[in-house]
């Protein structure tokens, strides 16, 4: 079974921990510094609501509202998170995640305001959008109850970010009984939440959200992949696929990314020296490979290597 990676455990205890203590350690109706309850003072609310706060775009992502709502989004996570995390680095997979949690966010503010626009206007005769803000004041009690929570539109983004560096991987869903390529599924996933934005506005449901999520893992995403070098090396060694495996190859010997020996094994014994650059040779002619394999990634993503390459790899990351 595949590891829990660092990020994405954190992420998913969060959560955990937020909806258990929201739910069941804190009572439902409980008054907070004015607010109603814990949904009330840590949802999103639409921006011209009087209960509005700017820290809510951030703390409602980690809010759901019941059992099923936290289900599904946390195995979402728990099924892409993790190779996204490893691809990344957990840095850079943190930020994408946040992102698309605000990037949802705001396209849920803008949904309300456009709703919120064309309630008025369709009520008041001669409405001019200067007198927003006042109608706004006069039905700051029903704007209240406009709240948003739940990491829906971050999941999406996850779901997208799979779907782009792995388009041919193909999936089991239920209740398909055969399997769907990841690419299919993404946009299957968009064509409804688009549909559902459009025709079902009374079901309770951020669609539009869900759209937002997604659309800011895509500008990120071809954003990253049109400037390969500024995201891995940013983050330092360790962090993420390219980073340990370029490590392991950086202190593997006493040879350098080019294969040549170091300051130590100049100053090694002369009947060393043709045992090290055969060794170093090796080194060189496999960190070459490796290279080619890292840029090939950055540039198609992991699903375009062949079997042959991606052996290479992970053969060449499992040595000590």
């Amino acid at each position: 079974m595949m590891r829990i990676t660092p990020v994405t455990k954190f992420l998913l205890l969060a959560n955990i921990v937020v909806f258990l203590f929201t739910n069941y350690l804190i009572p439902a109706q409980v008054s907070l510094w004015g607010f109603q309850n814990l949904d009330d003072l840590l949802g999103l609310h639409f921006f011209l609501a009087p209960h509005f706060r700017f820290y809510q775009i951030f703390t409602y992502m980690f809010m759901h509202m019941n059992f099923i709502h936290i289900l599904f989004n946390m195995f979402g996570l728990w099924m892409f998170g993790p190779i996204l995390e490893r691809v990344w680095g957990g840095r850079r997979f943190l930020f994408y995640y946040l992102s698309c949690g605000l990037g949802a966010g705001l396209f849920q503010e803008a949904a309300q305001l456009v709703q919120f626009y064309a309630i008025i206007s369709s009520q008041v005769p001669h409405f001019e959008a200067s007198q927003l803000l006042f109608y706004a004041q006069q039905a700051g009690a029903n704007l209240d109850t406009w709240t948003t929570i739940g990491a829906s539109g971050a999941i999406f983004g996850v779901l997208l970010g799979f779907g782009m560096l792995f388009p041919n991987e193909h999936l089991f869903i239920i209740p398909f009984p055969f399997p769907i390529k990841a690419k299919y599924l993404v946009g299957g996933y968009a064509a409804v939440e688009l549909l559902q934005a459009l025709f079902m506005t009374g079901d309770n449901v951020a669609h539009l959200a869900h759209i937002g999520g997604m659309v800011i893992g895509f500008f990120m995403i071809r954003y990253w992949q049109k400037h390969p070098t500024q995201g891995h090396q940013s983050y330092g060694n360790g962090h993420s696929l390219f980073g340990q495996w370029k490590q392991k190859m950086e202190n593997n010997g006493s040879t350098n990314r080019w294969g040549w020996p170091t300051h130590s094994s100049q100053n090694s014994a002369m009947g060393d020296r043709k045992a090290d650059w055969d060794d170093n040779e090796r080194q060189r002619k496999a960190q070459e490979e490796i290279d080619q394999i890292l840029d090939k990634i950055r540039k198609s993503g992991y699903n375009s290597l062949s079997a042959d390459e991606k052996r290479r790899l992970f053969e060449q990351s499992n040595r000590p």
